[in-house]
């Protein structure tokens, strides 16, 4: 069963919440961050990727970076933008974005867990980009960004979130730069923090790693680089129940016909797929429909009964689209590598896959319909790993809000 516990989260001040938290550190690059906090000092972004004090011509992954980042974090807490709870809580986080809103857990979860695959990944990780995050951690001995896991809903924990929200002022709360409001109650109630930690005992066999492949196993393996560290031992986390989530679309763009004209192209797909031709851009309904934009013209195209695999990762609409289109018909390989594929996260609209063609930098766009989480959790069960870029959740929680210090 799932072992989390409640920790003493280093945290701004109410009055510094709004500028301290940051986006993520991995949805951004280098000269993205350094304009973000351009005209913010107090942004989390000085410390997850404090490379934005230094010249632009240093490399990233350096130790100047991570002593940057452990100077800057040091400096926040000395001016007391940052303080640690006195005693261990546990954190409810809810995020709403375009009318509908999520709410989970944020908790510390064992490291033992991971290792014994009570936390389920579905992703592989790349060692340069642990190397990374591990060296940030060893360095400022703190676990900034937050790993999103998944659990199978229960209405006793929506009932305790529920319960909590209505009694209680949310200790944070304001709408970000891109629409999405951020609330955090702190749960320092040793009751309601029992009934949590044991409904997750008794309840809840399993988590899934929903997004933070890389934060997990890097966290995993710096414990085994602090030998003596009881925090080391656990990592920073929000659960939340499956029914509070939703997965967006990942999309695909491709550089060329892999050498076929367009009429030999549409043919060859008639072989998998049924066609149609729409007047308005394609958001697939169901799974194993896609859109397709070639030319200026979007497609409905449909995968023809007995074209797939009904096994977890075979019956994938990016399963699909890979072995049946990209690979047979345009040659494109591993997609982790290929050059000639990109990835589109939904939220960027259908608008970018026509933009990504039009430019002339990608000659065509294929949106999908999203995964779905019942499917995450099957193929995770099932031992496998999806494709890449399978899944796009959103909204994102802020880094710089919950830190655990390890």
């Amino acid at each position: 069963m799932a072992s989390i516990k409640p920790f003493r989260a280093l945290r701004p001040h109410v009055e510094n919440a709004e500028q301290v938290a940051s986006r993520p550190y991995d949805v951004l690059n280098s000269e993205e961050a350094r304009k973000e906090a351009a005209h913010n000092l107090l942004s989390f972004l000085h410390v997850t990727k404090a490379e934005i004090d230094l010249p632009a011509d240093v490399d990233i992954h350096t130790e100047q970076v991570y002593q940057k980042a452990k100077a800057n974090l040091d400096a926040f807490r000395e001016r007391n933008i940052l303080f640690q709870d006195e005693k261990p809580c546990y954190y409810i986080y809810e995020l709403a974005w375009k009318g509908r809103t999520q709410t989970g857990l944020v908790c510390v979860s064992s490291v033992a867990d991971y290792f014994n695959d009570v936390i389920k990944k579905h992703e592989f990780t790349r060692p340069e980009k642990e190397k990374d995050r591990i060296d940030h951690m060893f360095t400022t001995r703190a676990q900034t960004g937050n790993v999103f896991l998944a659990c199978k809903a229960i209405k006793e924990l929506n009932d305790v979130f529920e319960h909590w929200k209505k009694h209680h002022d949310a200790v944070y709360y304001f709408t970000a730069p891109d629409g999405v409001t951020h609330s955090v109650w702190v749960v320092d109630a040793t009751a309601t923090i029992d009934v949590i930690t044991e409904l997750f005992k008794d309840k809840i066999p399993f988590t899934y790693i929903a997004d933070g492949h890389h934060r997990a196993a890097s966290a995993a393996k710096i414990s085994q680089q602090l030998p003596d560290s009881e925090d080391a031992k656990y990592f920073l986390t929000t659960i939340f129940p499956a029914d509070q989530l939703a997965i967006l679309d990942y999309n695909r763009v491709v550089k060329d016909l892999n050498g076929l004209n367009e009429e030999t192209f549409l043919q060859q797909l008639e072989q998998e797929f049924t066609i149609e031709k729409s007047n308005e851009p394609v958001k697939p309904t169901f799974f194993h429909q896609f859109g397709m934009f070639l030319n200026g013209q979007w497609y409905k195209l449909t995968a023809k009964e007995g074209t797939f695999k009904k096994d977890p990762i075979g019956v994938l609409d990016v399963t699909i689209l890979q072995e049946n289109i990209l690979e047979k018909f345009l040659g494109v390989g591993d997609p982790r590598v290929d050059k000639r594929i990109d990835f589109v996260g939904g939220i960027r609209g259908l608008s970018e896959l026509e933009k990504r063609v039009n430019s002339g930098d990608m000659q065509l766009a294929f949106s999908l319909y999203p995964v779905s989480i019942q499917q995450l959790f099957d193929i995770a069960d099932s031992g496998n790993v999806m494709p890449p870029k399978s899944t796009w959740f959103e909204p994102k929680l802020r880094d710089g809000l919950l830190t655990h210090l390890i």
